[in-house]
């Protein structure tokens, strides 16, 4: 499992093709990227901020718990921090198991954790000034459900 919590920018080809060389085990690979969004075309930035050793503890024990519950041969996120603009890719989480549906399930419960529960703070700016993202309804939905 790798994690990577960084400020630079990312190649989704080139984290894809290094995640699943030298794979085995695996008989389905799921990869998803999330993307800045800017619902209303009012969003300057995104800024993001953690505490690193922190946010790494708690995303690897959630990549963990996906791999024991799903049996995978393998798993990848990568979460960026700092300012972001609108359509740039901010994470992205991959998972490798030995069939399509575990893999499928761990990757959507790595990305619904990333959105509710990992340790980012995430302040929008637009033509009003900044604003601190708080937990949608949804969001915590979504996470029910594991």
């Amino acid at each position: 499992m790798r994690l990577s919590v960084r400020q630079a920018a990312f190649d989704l080809g080139a984290e894809a093709n290094a995640f699943t060389a030298g794979l085995t085990g695996a008989g389905a690979v799921v990869t998803f990227t999330g993307l800045v969004r800017d619902e209303g075309g009012r969003l300057a930035a995104l800024e993001i901020e953690h505490y690193p050793g922190m946010t790494e503890r708690a995303i690897t024990a959630m990549m963990e718990t996906a791999a024991r519950r799903w049996y995978l041969a393998d798993a990848l996120v990568i979460h960026r921090h700092g300012r972001l603009a609108a359509d740039e890719a901010i994470m992205m989480v991959a998972t490798a198991a030995r069939h399509r549906a575990e893999a499928f399930a761990a990757a959507e419960f790595l990305m619904d954790y990333l959105k509710s529960r990992a340790p980012f703070w995430k302040k929008e700016f637009g033509p009003d000034g900044a604003e601190w993202v708080t937990a949608k309804d949804a969001d915590e939905a979504a996470l029910r459900r594991w």
